[in-house]
């Protein structure tokens, strides 16, 4: 027995060296360079660290983002998800342990008339898979890989979540500055429209100055319309991604937003294991790792033990009778003989997965990278921008007053030069509000592309 037992340690150990136990390592990856811009090599902290209360303090945004993570129906199937995977791992678990089952039979026999034979067997049965060659533990850990994907799914979902809320709450709060922007314009046409009525009554304004002055106010009166439309439309967008029935928003405003001045990005490396999609393609990557070894396995053959125990009085005694002892053991070995070309099929296969799982590795870490960038890129875009259209938007504040000035007391402003000095306000102002949200946006999406929210 003790040499029976040495040999197969010794098979063990050298399939142990043919990759069927070996477990999944990362493959290098070049993580040098990925955000397209330097990086300090030490500077590892990261805005991506915060928890998203922290980042996100608006007192209106905050219920929302609870209320989406509770109710959102993409986020709760991707918690189903993840119990199915737990339970899967269980499973695969268990099957390192033997199969018992109780097979309890009775029967009653009589020929031609004579007296009636009673037998019974109660016996218990066992059977277990000596795992030799590595089928089970590479189940075991394929199910687990599985699980690790599915928890990411799971965060890359809730990430997603977070960032799509705090996003559609500050265009509501970036429509609500226009609406007020062009609210407050209307009425400023319809002043102006009133003053050049007036002087055309006294002959100092013409039919063409009124009809411009008119023609201005019902256009911003206009996109008064389409503002509260598509205000009307965020707020239901919104509550379906909260999980409730279409309605208005309580909200704040866009004004009393407070950000970070820097955002600290850290190294590109901490992109493995902190953004969920890249590290739900990892797990892809060795779940179909270990079914490659699992295809590996199928080429050598199936160790069983099995046996039995129980009672039984096959020589007819009566059912009361505990009958005497039936003992039975077996040892199966199962090598298929005509499926070897399957096998190299199966193997081959999971072999060109695996290959798939690693592209997809690659790809989803410079995906990574590469929204890391572009929200960088934003962020810096919309903040230099902020800077010179508050000096235009200045400025033509200062026109507007200048021109509505000397049209109302002096006659030297025509009704051309108030309509370009106004048109042009309305528009730097609309700009610099989408130039705000624009810098807000760009922080939603760097926390997102870094994997912020997660937790």
């Amino acid at each position: 027995m003790m040499k029976r037992i040495l040999i197969l340690c010794s098979a063990a150990a050298l399939l142990a060296g043919c990759h069927i136990y070996k477990p999944y390592s990362r493959s290098d990856v070049q993580t040098d360079g990925l955000y397209g811009q330097d990086v300090p090599a030490d500077d590892t902290s990261s805005i991506a660290s915060l928890p998203w209360t922290e980042l996100f303090t608006d007192v209106q945004l905050q219920p929302l983002i609870r209320e989406g993570l509770a109710n959102n129906t993409d986020l709760g199937i991707a918690r189903l998800r993840v119990k199915e995977a737990e339970a899967t791992l269980q499973s695969s678990r268990l099957a390192y342990l033997p199969s018992l089952s109780l097979n309890p039979q009775g029967q009653l026999s009589s020929y031609d008339g004579a007296k009636t034979d009673k037998t019974y067997h109660i016996a218990a049965s066992a059977a277990w898979e000596v795992d030799l060659f590595g089928k089970l533990t590479n189940a075991k850990r394929g199910a687990k890989a599985a699980l690790e994907q599915s928890e990411a799914y799971r965060q890359a979902v809730q990430t997603q979540l977070i960032a799509t809320i705090a996003n559609s709450y500050y265009n509501l709060l970036t429509l609500d500055r226009q609406l007020d922007i062009s609210s407050r314009t209307a009425e400023s046409w319809a002043e102006v429209l009133r003053t050049y009525e007036a002087k055309l009554q006294v002959g100092e304004a013409t039919e063409a100055a009124v009809a411009q002055a008119r023609a201005s106010k019902l256009s911003v009166e206009a996109s008064v319309l389409t503002l509260q439309k598509q205000i009307r439309a965020q707020e239901n967008s919104l509550s379906i991604l909260l999980g409730r029935v279409p309605g208005s928003i309580e909200r704040t405003t866009l004004d009393g937003q407070r950000f970070p001045d820097t955002l600290a990005v850290g190294v590109p490396l901490q992109l493995l294991g902190r953004r969920p999609d890249v590290r739900q393609a990892e797990a892809a990557l060795a779940q179909a790792f270990y079914n490659t070894n699992a295809a590996r396995s199928a080429f050598y053959p199936s160790i069983t033990l099995s046996g039995s125990a129980g009672w039984t009085n096959n020589n007819g005694a009566a059912i009361v009778n505990p009958g005497n002892w039936l003992l039975s053991a077996i040892g199966s070995l199962t090598q298929s003989l005509f499926n070897r070309g399957q096998n190299i099929t199966n193997l081959r296969i999971a072999k060109a997965r695996q290959e798939e799982a690693l592209l997809s590795f690659r790809q989803s870490l410079l995906k990574a990278g590469c929204e890391v960038n572009d929200a960088l890129m934003q962020w810096q875009t919309a903040n230099s921008r902020l800077k010179i259209i508050a000096e235009q938007v200045t400025s033509l504040r200062t026109a507007v007053d200048n021109t509505q000035q000397l049209m109302e007391f002096s006659n030297s402003a025509s009704y051309l030069e108030v309509l370009t000095a106004r048109q042009a306000l309305l528009q730097a102002e609309l700009t610099e509000t989408n130039d705000r949200f624009d810098q807000i946006q760009g922080i939603i999406n760097l926390y997102h592309s870094l994997g912020g929210g997660a937790e």
